[in-house]
């Protein structure tokens, strides 16, 4: 993705929330679909969905259709409710169309709607917009960034032997992207970082056991394992625990002791915001790409007891806490 001058984001972000804000009648008796890649539940989602609805409420007769590809993954499934979206589309005809996550863009406005008359609002897309040769003339949207590289030189700050680190994730296709940035960004810091991308449960813990060997463990998504039991797992790793283990998943924080986490609600409410304004009049077109520029900190104090190890007050008092 090519990034506009900084200025020129600015400028576009200011107009279309006074845009937004300023002329709510004229969405009041507008349509608007979203259309999420996955389903109510995963967290994630359920996040992106708050924040989308706290600001459509009362701007306009809102339908949402999911496409519950977290948990039918083949490519026939996810082709499947693509197209179903389309119909959707088709028949109802909304003013607008915002969706969340990569497989909505891969299955549904790629093959579907570019350069439509109906316009799109992205969110939550990981990373990078080129695999869909986004932009398009209908569309705009927020990506999805972690915040791996404060992440990655927290731990090595609070670490006095960091070269070796493993990330453990599902085995997905949203994961292999994240770890690829992970290993890109662990190379660039001198981090030699392993791997494991797992199906099960039980590959999970085994993962999580054998990453005691490493100086770190880098928590991944466990969207995807369909046998996840969060009793289980917690049960599991704690007589284990013994290494710093850090994640940009606010819902792996249950098995993590630190996190650097996206906030799932500002992808919603950006995406709104933007809807708003295109029903307003202003072209998708006129509305930059941003990433997103919020994360929370949190600690989980249950699991740092486990392994003895003791973070900086200064970052405790700051961060959120996992109970």
């Amino acid at each position: 993705m090519t990034n506009p001058p900084r200025r020129s984001i600015e400028t576009f972000y200011l107009v279309w929330i006074l845009l937004a804000l300023a002329i709510p009648d004229a969405a009041s008796a507008a349509k608007c679909l979203y259309v999420s890649s996955y389903h109510r539940g995963y967290e994630w989602s359920d996040g992106v969905e708050r924040g989308v609805r706290s600001v459509l409420e009362g701007r306009c007769e809102l339908r949402q259709f999911d496409m519950d590809t977290k948990r039918k993954k083949s490519p026939e499934e996810m082709a499947a409710a693509g197209l179903e979206a389309k119909q959707i589309i088709d028949s109802w005809q909304p003013d607008v169309v915002i969706t969340a996550d990569d497989n909505a863009a891969k299955y549904l406005i790629q093959p579907y709607f570019k350069d439509h008359t109906i316009p799109f609002v992205f969110c939550g897309i990981n990373w990078t917009i080129e695999e869909y040769d986004f932009p398009y003339d209908n569309l705009t949207g927020m990506v999805e960034i972690a915040p791996i590289a404060p992440l990655l030189n927290k731990a090595i700050e609070l670490l006095a032997s960091h070269g070796r680190g493993i990330y453990i994730g599902a085995n997905t296709r949203t994961e292999t992207k994240n770890l690829a940035r992970f290993e890109n960004a662990a190379e660039r810091i001198g981090v030699q970082l392993d791997a494991k991308l797992v199906d099960t449960v039980e590959d999970w813990i085994n993962a999580y056991r054998d990453g005691q060997a490493y100086d770190f463990v880098i928590m991944g998504s466990n969207s995807g394992i369909a046998d996840w039991n969060e009793k289980v797992v917690v049960e599991s790793i704690l007589p284990h625990t013994r290494r710093l283990s850090v994640t940009n998943h606010g819902w792996m924080m249950p098995y993590t002791m630190l996190g650097f986490t996206k906030i799932p609600e500002e992808q919603g409410e950006w995406a709104a915001k933007a809807a708003i304004a295109i029903m307003n009049g202003m072209a998708p077109s006129e509305i930059a790409i941003v990433p997103n520029r919020k994360w929370d900190i949190w600690t989980n104090a249950a699991l740092l007891e486990a392994a003895r190890i003791r973070l900086p007050e200064s970052l405790i008092r700051k961060s959120k806490k996992f109970q």
